[in-house]
């Protein structure tokens, strides 16, 4: 064999040789970054789910394992973070209804001595003012106390059938005689026809009071109430309508946040407390359904009751 022969194979063996080399190199690289895809894949999930899941790597390279472990390692971390923070959440929130639950008793004790002595002295202004600004301090500990017991999960709600246009007849006319007062425009539009949702009629009334109260109380540029009933097959929707300033759109997302009031709460006329709505929320959060908010400032202001329908 000569001598060109020779060094063609030998050209030939190292070029098959180096082909080899690069190809088992391509592999290698294209499985880890198969094998780091997966991993990626992997941590989305469990942030998106929020679940408790652990990253597992089958794989017989010492760097991935290393990596996976680590990983796990992070998630296990987060897991008590998360499990010490929910902890500390519902004892605040038990703490928060002890506290309102122990201020009340002497309040009330309060209350009833200014009572007495009012009803001795009937012509007292101070008396008056006195007893009027501690039942604004026990109704307020009470909207404290009734927030804190549903951020708890610790009220009792029971859910039955209920007829929510007669409920949402009665709501109304509670408001009937201040309406009128102050030369409102009333629309209802409240099937005669029974509806029936799930819900609790207290829980309800609640929630209704306090979007027509706020009506009165942020609304009253306007001059108008309208309530609208429509609905899907699943849910009831009750529409509570003012056309008064309104709510500016950046403002729109902190309304039902704890303690969070309009703008005109400086004005004491028509000062709010910032719970209301927050209570009325989360409400219809235990009910099934929603509180859901939409505003175009000076036009229309809709608070939209959502709750669940029972077609039987």
């Amino acid at each position: 064999m000569s001598d060109k022969v020779i060094i063609f194979f030998m050209i030939v063996t190292i070029i098959v040789l180096l082909l080899i080399v690069l190809y088992q190199r391509f592999v290698f690289r294209r499985g880890i970054q198969t094998k780091l895809r997966q991993i990626n894949d992997k941590i989305e999930e469990i942030l998106e789910t929020d679940s408790d899941e652990k990253v597992m790597v089958f794989t017989d390279n010492p760097v991935l394992m290393e990596l996976g472990a680590q990983i796990n390692c992070m998630l296990v971390e987060r897991q008590r973070i998360k499990a010490e923070f929910n902890r500390e959440k519902i004892s605040s929130k038990k703490m928060l209804s002890n506290i309102s639950h122990d201020i009340k008793t002497p309040l009330t004790v309060i209350l009833g001595y200014l009572e007495i002595m009012r009803l001795k002295c009937a012509d007292d202004e101070m008396l008056k003012k006195a007893e009027s600004k501690a039942n604004h301090v026990m109704e307020l500990i009470n909207q404290f106390f009734t927030l804190a017991k549903l951020e708890a999960k610790d009220m009792d709600i029971d859910i039955c059938r209920l007829d929510i246009c007669e409920v949402c007849r009665e709501s109304v006319l509670e408001f009937y005689e201040i309406l009128m007062q102050k030369d409102f425009e009333v629309d209802l539009f409240i099937p005669e026809t029974s509806i029936y949702v799930q819900g609790n009629k207290e829980a309800i009334q609640r929630i209704l009071y306090n979007l027509l109260s706020n009506v009165i109380r942020y609304g009253s540029d306007g001059k108008y109430l309208g309530v609208y009933f429509w609905q899907d097959k699943s849910n009831v929707y009750i529409d509570v309508v003012d056309k008064g300033k309104g709510i500016e759109p950046e403002f729109v997302a902190n309304v039902f946040d704890r303690l969070y009031t309009m703008e005109d709460s400086r004005n004491r006329e028509i000062q709010g407390n910032g719970l209301g709505l927050t209570i009325a929320k989360n409400l219809a959060g235990q009910l099934g359904g929603d509180l859901i908010l939409e505003s175009m400032p000076n036009k229309k202001t809709t608070f939209t009751l959502k709750l669940k329908k029972i077609n039987y």
